[in-house]
């Protein structure tokens, strides 16, 4: 058969690849139509050595019902690399979602940092990004409770800098020498493999309950933040405090937030759990979709800039101490630039699954501290990419390769790209001319700027590490009480799964230091008495902590679901998704069966969830056509149901009241918007989605017993 023509675009519009660079960082041109030269060649099968192959249906053998042959050298090339298809994965943030984007900076980092990519303003630098869970294996599901891995790859022309940082300000623990121990205690048991990526279970709650500094970075894991409604509305945080240095060599204390346009939003658990059956993949495909609907997500990166004093301390705060957060109320955070994801992968093994982040990475202006933890994390996430990718020259897989030129003088090792020139690989020679030079601080040189390192070798932390209980003290002070009421609720589900009765009594009295009604609402619903008063005494609350805060945000990217039907005004739909659409919504036609509504018409819609398919996580809010079906379908009644518990908005207008009164859901109640026509329900609907949900409706549907409308 004689090939089509080789197709001139392979990739969808709304994918990108990592850049065309070198091994030694050397940007290159590929050709200027077909394919990209790192991709397939050609329209013929191959083998992996070029050769065409005719049968690849059938082994070579003796006779057609006869031994296979050993010299088949097709089979055996096929099999094994399917056999060596996969690689280990991640220890720790396995399940993972990457795009490429790019950070343009605002420039008003200068006087902080003589990084180019904070310090040169309108600067815009490539990036990847990767999200992330941290227990689950890769194959686990995205909304999880868990912390969330924030990694973001600059490929900056001073070399890769590396922002390796979570969707939480504070760690587990305050040296990495405990790691292993928290990661053991939070994965599967060893004996059963149960449960996966979850941390209700006795070994996660035995270590946290007797190793307290982990306590404020786990009552932020039962705070919403541990089940982020998308990685669009995440925030994120560097955890460590870096020391920048300016042009002039004066340093500051700084800590690293990403803030996202969209705001911070999170799931409620009922979200979450349906997620996890009915879209094990909810935020990758939250993110990809975002990105191919042109709804690009964007984050404000923001430096609280503090001073750098011999005390490394600020307002009292331990600023080496990864489970203490500052208070943005006492150091506001200063917005230096822009990310902006614009494309999603062409291939998820090559680029989301062979990224490699480390906390070394960084480039001149950007230095470390004496944090334990980093100090411990710029070993290991060094150390890890020589199992997890096969050798030391991980850094030549694109997805990797700097955008910058590299001549480092490192030389073979498994999977060497680079096809090195000269004779003399080492600093100083003559044979080479002398090449590679070392550079000066002036000539764009890594010099580290000098500060005194004294002190007696111990195996010990500071004094103000021992204070595990005023933080999380503050920052559950600091929530609104509908998250108060959620975080009573993520702590008693958790420890009602833990088996043994004394880690739930040791963890109550935990609870107790922080705050005395929230010890005691855990221990009703656990069934044991409430532990004796102990909360401590903390700093004020901190707005910046909640994130019920009453302002609205942008809307685009978000979901509308429809419920409609031959009979619906299909009009109105089409009038309705317009309106959305403008402002970058989405709406989505939920109907009892699929094809299309109104075929051949000028309203003609195209069903694109049906009661089977449709459940109400998907959707930011839902709203009910005039004329859309009437009968109780109990799939519809759920989805309904499920959408007012989960307090979101609804919208209706004609007959559609009826729909609602079937699922008891009455045009009453908070959120729920009535119209006389669709035209008139888009501005209000529109400012509902900025709020991110109705909470007035919360006490409604979290009381003990109640119906699911007043």
């Amino acid at each position: 058969m004689t090939p089509e023509p080789e197709q001139q675009l392979r990739r969808r519009a709304d994918q990108a690849a990592p850049r065309s660079v070198s091994p030694t960082g050397v940007a290159y041109q590929g050709p200027q139509a077909g394919r990209d030269p790192r991709a397939q060649a050609g329209e013929r099968l191959t083998s992996p050595q070029g050769v065409r192959i005719s049968d690849t249906d059938h082994s070579l053998k003796a006779g057609p019902r006869g031994p296979v042959l050993l010299e088949d050298f097709h089979l055996r090339e096929k099999i094994m690399h399917f056999d060596h298809e996969r690689i280990p994965e991640r220890v720790v943030h396995a399940r993972g979602a990457g795009a490429h984007g790019v950070f343009t900076a605002y420039g008003n980092a200068a006087s902080v940092t003589r990084a180019q990519v904070l310090a040169q303003e309108g600067l815009q630098t490539p990036v990847f990004v990767r999200f992330s869970t941290v227990l689950g294996s890769r194959g686990s599901a995205d909304t999880s409770r868990d912390t969330r891995g924030f990694a973001v790859k600059f490929y900056s022309g001073e070399g890769v800098w590396d922002l390796v940082g979570n969707n939480m300000p504070v760690f587990f623990i305050q040296d990495a020498i405990k790691f292993p121990d928290i990661i053991h205690a939070g994965k599967p048991s060893p004996d059963t493999e149960i449960p996966q990526a979850q941390s209700a279970h006795d070994s996660f709650w035995d270590f946290v309950s007797l190793h307290t500094e982990a306590t404020h970075h786990t009552i932020w894991n039962m705070s919403d933040r541990g089940i982020p409604r998308s990685y669009r509305t995440m925030e994120g945080f560097g955890v460590h405090t870096f020391r920048l240095v300016n042009a002039d060599g004066g340093t500051s204390l700084v800590k690293f937030h990403w803030k996202p346009v969209l705001g911070v939003h999170s799931l409620t658990w009922e979200e979450a759990q349906i997620a996890m059956g009915v879209d094990p993949d909810f935020h990758r495909r939250d993110l990809s979709e975002a990105i191919a609907a042109g709804a690009f997500p964007e984050w404000e990166l923001g430096l609280q800039v503090m001073p750098d004093t011999d005390e490394e301390t600020f307002e009292g705060i331990d600023l080496l101490d990864p489970t203490k957060l500052v208070p943005e109320e006492l150091c506001p955070v200063q917005k230096v630039g822009r990310l902006t994801l614009n494309a999603n992968p062409t291939n998820y093994f090559a680029e989301t699954e062979q990224v490699a982040f480390h906390t070394g990475h960084v480039v001149p202006g950007i230095e470390f501290t004496n944090d334990p933890l980093l100090q411990g994390r710029n070993f290991s996430y060094l150390d890890t990419q020589l199992t997890r990718l096969g050798g030391p020259n991980f850094a030549q897989i694109p997805i990797n390769r700097p955008h910058a030129p590299v001549n480092d003088n490192v030389r073979d090792g498994f999977h060497q790209h680079a096809v090195h020139e000269g004779v003399a690989p080492y600093t100083p020679n003559t044979l080479d001319g002398g090449a590679p030079f070392p550079s000066s601080a002036e000539e764009g040189g890594y010099v580290n700027i000098p500060r005194r390192v004294e002190g007696e070798v111990v195996r010990g932390a500071p004094a103000s590490f021992d204070d595990h209980f005023t933080q999380p003290a503050m920052f559950y002070a600091s929530l609104s009480p509908v998250e108060q009421t959620h975080v009573k609720e993520a702590y008693t589900f958790e420890l009602g799964k833990v088996r043994e009765q004394s880690i739930k009594e040791r963890m109550l009295a935990v609870l107790a230091k922080i705050d005395t009604d929230l010890a005691a609402t855990v221990a009703t619903g656990l069934g044991l008495p409430a532990p004796a008063q102990d909360a401590v005494d903390h700093l004020p609350p901190s707005p910046a902590l909640t994130q019920i805060t009453g302002e609205t945000y942008p809307v685009d990217g978000r979901i509308v679901g429809i419920v409609a039907g031959p009979d619906a005004d299909l009009a109105g739909v089409a009038a309705l998704r317009a309106a959305l659409l403008a402002e970058g919504v989405q709406l989505k036609v939920i109907a009892p069966v699929g094809g299309v509504l109104g075929g051949g018409s000028d309203a003609e819609q195209v069903v694109e969830r049906t009661y089977v398919t449709a459940r109400s996580v998907e959707f930011d809010a839902v709203v009910v056509a005039d004329g859309a079906p009437t009968g109780a379908d109990v799939k519809a009644v759920v989805l309904l149901q499920e959408a007012y518990r989960q307090l979101k908005a609804f919208g209706t207008w004609g007959s559609g009241d009826a729909v609602l009164a079937g699922a008891g859901i009455g045009t009453g109640g908070p959120g729920v918007l009535v119209a006389s026509n669709a035209a008139e329900l888009a501005p209000p609907l529109l400012a509902a989605l900025g709020a991110h949900r109705v909470w007035d409706r919360s006490d409604l549907v979290t009381a003990s017993a109640v119906p699911p409308v007043q």
